[in-house]
């Protein structure tokens, strides 16, 4: 459904402190080995530890891994050492100012990041997922800061995909919760996004 709407990369959520959308590890493994060319494969994982992050991509074969959650010191290195061909995708949770720093202190350790609204400060961490925005001030700070593709996610919806696509200028928009209805994504709510995408790219 997602693929046929025209997203071009998919979001495989492995299991999250909270959250929608997480789906068993053999069943990302299922959806990554049959998604057509040249869509991405995304694994978001909330391991920490670079040996739990490396075996739970490989449990699932995608060619991508989103840390949800900051990683162990040195992770990334490991990672790309353990998986040459694998892209890293860093999600930075944009609370406060000082994320830019956070960005650019690791930029030359990953291939992208993500933006996201998340709090993983709380009892029961906030990872993704949780429909909110965030200050695209911050996030558009951050896309001038670094050298890497940035994609922006965080309460985004048909009705303010454009004035996020302008304000911030990403790489790419991510969306999760705005595109689902009682749980699963939704057609009509996915056809109006993509609408809304391409009325903001002309």
């Amino acid at each position: 459904m997602a693929v046929s709407a025209g997203a071009s990369a998919l979001g495989l959520v492995g299991s999250m402190p909270s959250g929608p959308g997480v789906i068993e590890d053999t069943l990302i493994a299922e959806i990554a080995a049959a998604v057509p060319p040249p869509v991405a494969t995304f694994l978001l994982t909330s391991e920490t530890r670079a040996k739990a992050i490396v075996d739970h991509v490989r449990r699932c074969g995608t060619n991508t891994v989103q840390l949800v959650d900051r990683v162990e010191e040195g992770a990334h290195a490991a990672i790309r050492c353990a998986l040459p061909h694998l892209k890293i995708v860093q999600v930075l949770h944009v609370a406060h100012a000082g994320v830019v720093d956070e960005a650019r202190a690791s930029a030359d350790a990953v291939d992208a990041f993500l933006l996201d609204s998340g709090n993983p400060n709380l009892a029961v961490k906030e990872l993704g997922g949780t429909g909110r925005v965030h200050d695209w001030a911050l996030s558009r700070r951050i896309v001038e800061a670094v050298r890497r593709p940035v994609f922006l996610a965080g309460g985004l919806r048909a009705d303010n995909v454009a004035e996020a696509i302008a304000r911030v200028r990403p790489f790419g928009v991510d969306l999760c919760s705005s595109v689902r209805s009682e749980g699963r994504l939704d057609t009509d709510k996915l056809a109006a996004f993509f609408a809304a995408i391409d009325h903001a790219s002309a």
